[in-house]
C-alpha cells in the first residue's frame, strides 16, 4: 500500500476479533493503535507474544511491528485516528441477552478523545440490532465537543473462525458495511481497499486460495449489518445441529450419517460444510448469537422455535456422549476415562462453552477420574477450569495408559494421526467414543463407536471385537 493511502486506525479490545483485525490491517499497510484496559496483556504485545494461539498470527505480527502500537491509554490512541474500531466481548446474560457494559465502556472512553476531524467508529463486535444507534448517542452525549456529521457509525461484523482467521481476514467471502452515511461507507472502502482489490502480497504462511479473485462488499444499513451477523450464525448452528439429529436416526436405522452428509452436501443448495455430526458445537459465536436472536424475538413477542430446537438440539448431543459411556460400563464410579481434545475445536486454545467442558463436568460428577489432553489449551485450561476436578496429560498416549475408555471430543490432526491400534492396547478396556471422526479404518480388538454411524461394523467403525 502506498504509504498516502494509509489510514491511522485504532482497534480497542485485544481479543481473538481485535488481535487479528489489528495485525490484518498492520499487515496490509495501515498503521495502527491496539488499545487493551488489561495491562498485562498489552505488556505481553510490547514484547512481540501474543495472548492467544492462531496459527501464523505470531509471524503477522512480527512482520507488520513497525507499523503496530500497543497501550492502555486511549487519550494516545484515539485522536488522530481515521477509523475506530470496537472489539470488545459481549459475553451472555443469564437471560441470553448479549452484556453490553464493554461495548458502552468503549464507546464512551473512545467519545471523550474524539478531536473534531472526520472519525468513523465500527462496531465489530457482535452486537444487538439497534447497537449502531445507541453507540451514536454514545458518542454525542460523552464527546466534549461533539460535531454532527463528524463522528460517524459503521457495522462492520466479522465473519472470522477461530484456527485459521487469517485466512478468513485476507480471503474473505464478503464484507458487509452497514451505515446510513455514504461518507462513512466510503471511509471504509478506503480502508479494504487491498482486500477489495486483492493487489496485497500474500503472507508466504497463508497464500491467496488458488482461483480466489476478490470479495463481495455488501453495503447495507446498520440494522441490516447486525442482523447479518446473527443470521449467518444462527443458520450454520442449525446445520451442525440438524446433522446431529439425522444422525440419530441413522444410529436407529443402520445408517451411517458420514455417507448421508456426503450425499446432500454435493446438492450445491446445501454444500457440503458444517454438516459435521458429533459432540455439537461450541466457541464463543453460536451459543451466544442463536441464545441473542431469541432473545430479541421473545422482546417482540415473536418466538423462534426452530432456533431453540436447535439450541436444545446441541446440548442433548453433549448428554448423549455420557450416555454412550453408560451403555458400555455400566457405571462410571471409579472409572478412569480419557478426554482427548479440550478446546472447542482445533487450532486454537479458546475453551468458551467447550462440548469437553460439559462432558468432564459430568464425568467427575459420575465418579469417574478423568485424565485430559489438549496440544495447545492445556495452560489456558489450568487457569479457566480450576473448577473442574481433572488430571493433565503430557501425551495423548499417557491420556490413553491404563484408561477404561476415552472420549474424542476435539478433531486435532494429531489425533488423527495417531497409531491407534497400538494406543488402544495401554488401555485398561480398549472403548473410544470418538465424537470427531477422526479414527480411520480401523481394525484392531476393542470398541470404536462414532455418532451417527451404524453399530453392525460393516462399512463403519463402530463395532466390537472380543478383548
Amino acid at each position: 500500500m502506498r504509504e498516502d493511502k494509509a489510514l491511522q486506525v485504532a482497534v480497542v479490545g485485544t481479543g481473538y476479533v481485535g488481535l487479528g483485525t489489528a495485525v490484518m490491517l498492520a499487515y496490509l499497510g495501515h498503521n495502527v493503535v491496539g488499545v487493551d484496559v488489561d495491562q498485562a496483556k498489552v505488556d505481553l504485545l510490547q514484547r512481540g507474544q501474543l495472548p492467544i494461539y492462531e496459527p501464523h498470527l505470531d509471524q503477522l505480527l512480527q512482520d507488520s511491528a513497525s507499523r503496530l502500537r500497543w497501550t492502555t491509554d486511549y487519550a494516545s490512541a484515539i485522536p488522530d485516528a481515521d477509523v475506530i474500531f470496537i472489539c470488545v466481548g459481549t459475553p451472555p446474560l443469564p437471560n441470553g441477552q448479549p452484556n453490553l457494559s464493554y461495548v458502552a465502556e468503549a464507546a464512551q472512553s473512545i467519545a471523550r478523545h474524539l478531536d473534531g476531524k472526520l472519525q468513523v467508529v465500527v462496531n465489530k463486535s457482535t452486537v444487538p440490532i439497534g447497537t449502531g444507534d445507541w453507540v451514536a448517542r454514545l458518542l454525542e452525549d460523552h464527546a466534549r465537543d461533539y460535531h454532527a456529521g463528524r463522528y460517524l457509525v459503521v457495522s462492520n461484523p466479522e465473519f472470522l473462525r477461530e484456527g485459521t482467521a487469517l485466512h478468513d481476514s485476507l480471503y474473505p467471502d464478503r464484507i458487509v458495511l452497514g451505515s446510513d452515511s455514504p461518507v462513512a461507507i466510503a471511509q471504509l472502502v478506503r480502508l479494504y481497499e487491498p482486500l477489495l482489490d486483492q493487489d496485497f502480497e500474500a503472507p508466504a504462511s497463508v497464500p491467496r486460495p488458488a482461483g480466489y479473485t476478490r470479495p463481495e462488499l455488501v453495503t447495507t444499513s446498520l440494522s441490516s449489518a447486525e442482523m447479518i451477523k446473527y443470521a449467518a450464525n444462527a443458520f450454520l448452528a442449525l446445520k451442525i445441529s440438524f446433522a446431529n439429529e439425522i444422525a440419530g436416526l441413522c444410529e436407529w436405522v443402520d445408517a451411517d450419517i458420514q455417507e448421508v452428509t456426503r450425499g446432500i452436501g454435493c446438492d450445491q443448495r446445501i454444500g457440503p460444510r458444517f454438516l459435521g455430526a458429533g459432540a455439537g458445537w461450541g466457541g464463543s459465536c453460536f451459543g451466544k448469537d442463536t441464545a441473542a436472536l431469541i432473545s430479541i424475538g421473545r422482546e417482540y413477542g415473536y418466538s423462534m422455535p426452530i432456533l431453540t430446537a436447535a439450541v436444545e438440539i446441541n446440548q442433548r448431543q453433549r448428554q448423549l456422549v455420557i450416555t454412550k459411556l453408560q451403555q458400555h460400563l455400566h457405571r462410571l464410579k471409579g472409572k478412569r476415562v480419557a478426554v482427548l481434545g479440550m478446546a472447542f475445536k482445533p487450532n486454537t486454545d479458546d475453551l468458551r462453552d467447550a462440548p469437553a467442558h460439559d462432558c468432564i463436568q459430568r464425568l467427575v460428577e459420575l465418579g469417574a477420574q478423568v485424565v485430559a489432553h489438549d496440544p495447545v489449551a492445556m495452560p489456558r485450561a489450568r487457569q479457566e477450569w480450576q473448577h473442574l476436578g481433572y488430571l493433565e496429560a503430557a501425551s495423548a498416549e499417557a491420556a490413553l495408559h491404563g484408561a477404561d475408555a476415552a472420549l474424542v471430543m476435539t478433531e486435532w490432526d494429531e489425533y488423527r494421526q495417531l497409531d491407534w491400534e497400538s494406543a488402544l492396547r495401554q488401555m485398561r478396556r480398549r472403548l473410544v467414543i470418538d465424537t470427531r471422526h477422526v479414527i480411520t479404518n480401523f481394525s484392531g480388538q476393542g470398541v470404536v463407536e462414532q455418532i451417527g454411524r451404524g453399530r453392525s461394523g460393516t462399512g463403519s467403525l463402530a463395532h466390537e471385537v472380543a478383548i
